[in-house]
């Protein structure tokens, strides 16, 4: 076997420990580690976000035709970034439990399967088409700003909802539009990550609160190139 062909596998390799990721999440969650279970994901996530780099570096389409790793990615993704944190969510209380909890949880796991299997969910020009299931994201800011139930279950329907309504949202590793400030912005946001998950079982509320900076960014320039496109066409 070749270096470069070892190369590729390798990048399918990292992009599989995503999978393995997911799964220690989902043992922590089960345990009560809360912390640990974000931390995996956090982990997860950072591998998502360099995995296409590396893939491309080192050519995987090309060396390994046969196959998928968009596919791979795709699997990888849905457990960490939908079913896991659906799964915290409901374990640690945050949505009602009992039938009810199931049925709630149930719907962004419903919403987020038709968004992954839509061809132009990831559009040509580097956006994703409706919400784009950061729901690890959401379930950390219910955990960390300790909202109240009724909220939650509010921000649940509303973002399995948005995962239908075909609004762009920015694609950040890929998207060029102002993406030193959305680096920039999103190391800091980062660093504030990487403190709430160390000060783990009691993340401060205040800081959470602060790092809602980058989510309200990325959703306001998100907007507003959704609808300046949409008014030049």
């Amino acid at each position: 076997m070749t270096a470069p062909v070892l190369a590729a596998w390798g990048v399918h390799l990292y992009t599989a420990l995503g999978a393995a990721l997911g799964f220690l999440a989902l043992e922590a969650t089960a345990s009560g580690n809360y912390g640990w279970a974000f931390v995996a994901m956090a982990v997860a996530t950072f591998i998502d976000s360099t995995d296409g780099t590396l893939a491309r570096r080192v050519r995987v389409k090309e060396i390994l035709p046969h196959f998928d790793g968009a596919k791979l990615d795709d699997i990888v993704d849905y457990l960490n970034y939908v079913v896991v944190p659906v799964v915290l969510a409901y374990h640690a209380g945050l949505i009602p439990r009992g039938p009810t909890g199931l049925l709630i949880g149930s719907l962004p796991l419903l919403a987020s399967g038709y968004g992954f299997c839509q061809l132009d969910a990831k559009t040509a020009d580097h956006f994703f088409k409706g919400f784009p299931s950061y729901w690890n994201v959401v379930v950390f800011y219910f955990y960390t700003l300790r909202s109240a139930v009724w909220f939650n279950v509010a921000m649940l329907l509303l973002f399995s909802f948005l995962v239908f309504v075909p609004i762009r949202y920015l694609y950040p590793s890929k998207n060029r539009t102002a993406q030193r400030t959305t680096y920039a912005l999103g190391g800091l946001w980062g660093l504030c990550m990487f403190v709430l998950l160390a000060q783990f079982p009691t993340p401060s509320r205040g800081l959470a609160a602060v790092s809602l900076f980058f989510p309200i960014y990325y959703v306001a320039i998100s907007l507003h190139l959704h609808f300046r496109n949409h008014a030049s066409y």
